[in-house]
């Protein structure tokens, strides 16, 4: 958790939910059970809001960018993500690079984040399954500075379950739960506790066009900050986006997917609005690659 003030929490989680999601922030490969063999592919890309279930093809590296900014606020995040296939679509590896700008309180200013170290493992997916699971294991690195709200200011540990699933008329479903766990999270005057994070995810995406889909995503999250020498203060936050993304093929391999989304609040999280923008470079690396 990068704790951004003025951004959304589930936007401080960009990087992390998103590609892979986008992720923890992920290339969504797909399913294909149902795509006519005379009509091309649809959009193999993550959401942006909710981790989608698909590793990277063998031989295939995506390189995803994100950037949100809150209505009525200076504050902004920007994410980079880079994921690798290891040596076929079972497992991959992704990193996540977070820079943001906090100008709340007297320590504001611009900075790196907290980087993440991911891991997924892939179940299903592929022709003729119309289902994925990749349970994804991420290690936070202290990288961004409590003492300006851009990193924990100790190293975490995060879990994530995306679940995809293709549905009738076009539609397909991707559905996440995940926690992250700091040993010694500090706040921005040094105070050190043991913090818990729980979110869940739920996104609907209309393939529309083989070359444009339109996105309805919401999540939940239940975040705990430092307050105080081993005291900590739960919040939650419930967010819709609509949004969409579309895809422009070249014949070399390389596919560029940009996207936005609109997120705003529902319920005591009402008020928060936010423009989230995505951008995904995926080539192949090596020859004979899809």
């Amino acid at each position: 958790m990068l704790g951004m003030h003025g951004i959304p929490s589930a936007l401080r989680r960009l990087g992390l939910l998103c590609g892979f999601i986008v992720a923890t922030p992920v290339a969504a490969q797909s399913p294909g059970s149902s795509q006519p063999r005379d009509e091309p592919p649809p959009i193999e890309d993550n959401s942006f809001l909710v981790e989608e279930a698909y590793n990277q093809g063998r031989g295939v590296v995506q390189h995803i960018s994100t950037f949100a900014r809150s209505r009525g606020s200076a504050n902004w995040m920007y994410t980079f993500t880079q994921e690798w296939p290891l040596g076929g679509q079972t497992h991959q590896l992704s990193y996540t690079v977070p820079l943001g700008r906090n100008d709340d309180g007297p320590a504001g200013g611009a900075g790196l984040g907290d980087i993440a170290i991911n891991y997924r493992y892939q179940i299903g997916g592929g022709e003729d399954v119309g289902f994925a699971l990749a349970p994804r294991a991420t290690v936070l690195l202290p990288t961004g500075a409590s003492r300006r709200a851009l990193g924990s200011g100790g190293t975490g540990f995060q879990a994530n379950l995306p679940f995809s699933v293709e549905l009738p008329a076009r539609f397909v479903a991707h559905s996440n739960a995940g926690v992250t766990y700091t040993p010694r999270a500090r706040d921005a005057s040094g105070n050190s506790a043991a913090t818990r994070s729980y979110w869940l995810g739920q996104s609907v995406i209309w393939l529309a066009h083989p070359k444009l889909n339109l996105m309805l995503e919401s999540t939940w999250t239940s975040a705990q900050d430092v307050t105080g020498p081993r005291q900590t203060a739960r919040t939650s936050e419930f967010l819709l986006a609509p949004g969409l993304r579309g895809a422009i093929d070249f014949p070399s391999g390389l596919q560029i997917v940009p996207g936005i989304a609109f997120p705003f609040g529902i319920g005591s999280s009402r008020g928060e609005r936010a423009v989230f923008a995505y951008l995904s470079f995926e080539h192949p690396f090596t020859r004979g690659s899809p």
